[in-house]
C-alpha cells in the first residue's frame, strides 16, 4: 500500500515522521514523505506560537486528501478535534521530562548561577522555573531545537530548558545537563508523544495506523490531555501532566503555576486504570480553581 505521510519540514518534525515511516514500511508499505509549511513554521522567530499553529495545515491536507497520515507531536494536537479526523496511534513515546541545557554541559537546576538567564518558549516552563529559582531571569527564547541550541551557543542566555525528546530525537541528548523531574517542572501534557492522525472514514488506513498504537501510552496521554481540558486551558496553559500505567494501576502528577511562579500547586494522584478519566478531570478542576493559570 502506498502512504502519503504528511509532516513539517523542521528537523525534529522530520526525525519523528521518519521514525514512524519506516515502521510503516517494515509492515510492507511504501511511504512518501510529504513536506507542509505550517502556520508555526512561518512565524517571526520570536513571536509566541498559539493554539494549533503546527497542526492545522497538515490537518487540512489530511481532510482534503493530499495526504493520508499525518505526524504531530501530541502536545500541539487542539484539545477539540476535527470530527472526520481521528488519532488511529500513539505509538512508543520518548522521555516526556523537560531538560536543562547550559554551554558548559555540567550545571543543573539547584547550581545555576545566581541570576541566571534561562531561554525558554513557554509560559509553563517560566512559571515553574520562577517557582522553584526566583532569582532566575527567564528570556522569551523561540525557534526550532537546533536555532534555540545555537542561540545559547552565541551566548544569548545561560541556558534552556527544552523538552528531552526532541533532543533525544535528533541525537543531541548529550546535551543535557539535567533531565528535570515532574514533581519540579512538571511537562506539558503528552509531551513526547506522538499522536498519528488518519480519516475517520478511511477504515483500510485506520487499520494499518491502528496496529502501531500504544495503549498505556493512549491512557496517559488521554489522562494527561483530560488534565488540560479540565482546566479550560490550551496546550500553552501553565499546566503540567505526567501520567504512568502499570497494569491496571495508574499514577500521575498534576502541576500548575501562574507563568510569574506564584501559586505552585504540584499534586500526584493514584487508582485504578479504570479511573484514570475521573480522576484526572477532578484533578484539573481543582487546579483551575487554585491557581489563576495566566
Amino acid at each position: 500500500m502506498r502512504i502519503r505521510l504528511g509532516t513539517r519540514g523542521s528537523a525534529l518534525a522530520l526525525a519523528q515522521s521518519d521514525w514512524f515511516a519506516e515502521r510503516l514500511r517494515a509492515a510492507g508499505h511504501e511511504v512518501e514523505l510529504v513536506r507542509i509549511v505550517t502556520e508555526g513554521d512561518a512565524r517571526p522567530i520570536d513571536t509566541e506560537p498559539g493554539e494549533g499553529i503546527f497542526v492545522a495545515a497538515i490537518a487540512g491536507a489530511l481532510m482534503r486528501h493530499e495526504i493520508d497520515v499525518a505526524v504531530h507531536s501530541a502536545k500541539d494536537v487542539p484539545l477539540e478535534e476535527e470530527p472526520d479526523l481521528v488519532i488511529a496511534a500513539y505509538p512508543e513515546r520518548a522521555d516526556p521530562r523537560d531538560a536543562l541545557v547550559t554551554r558548559s554541559g555540567s550545571q543543573s537546576l539547584a547550581t545555576l548561577p545566581a541570576h541566571a538567564t534561562v531561554g525558554t518558549d513557554s509560559p509553563r516552563r517560566a512559571g515553574f522555573l520562577r517557582a522553584a529559582r526566583p532569582d532566575l531571569r527567564v528570556v522569551p527564547l523561540h525557534g526550532n531545537v537546533d536555532t534555540r541550541l545555537r542561540r545559547l551557543d552565541a551566548g544569548e542566555v545561560d541556558s534552556l530548558v527544552i523538552a528531552c525528546a526532541g533532543l533525544d530525537r535528533l541525537g543531541r541528548g548529550n546535551r543535557i545537563d539535567q533531565r528535570l523531574e515532574a514533581a519540579l517542572v512538571t511537562p506539558a501534557p503528552a509531551q513526547g508523544a506522538l499522536a498519528i492522525q488518519v480519516r475517520r472514514s478511511d477504515q483500510t488506513l485506520l487499520h494499518v495506523v491502528s496496529a502501531h498504537d500504544n495503549p498505556e501510552i493512549r491512557h496517559e496521554v488521554e489522562a494527561e490531555r483530560r488534565v488540560l481540558s479540565a482546566t479550560g486551558g490550551t496546550c500553552r496553559a501553565p499546566v503540567g501532566a505526567l501520567a504512568s500505567v502499570a497494569g491496571d494501576r495508574f499514577s500521575m502528577v498534576v502541576g500548575g503555576v501562574n507563568s510569574d511562579g506564584s501559586d505552585l500547586r504540584v499534586e500526584t494522584l493514584e487508582g485504578s486504570l479504570s479511573d484514570a478519566i475521573a480522576l484526572a478531570d477532578a484533578a484539573g478542576r481543582r487546579l483551575a480553581g487554585a491557581v489563576m493559570l495566566r
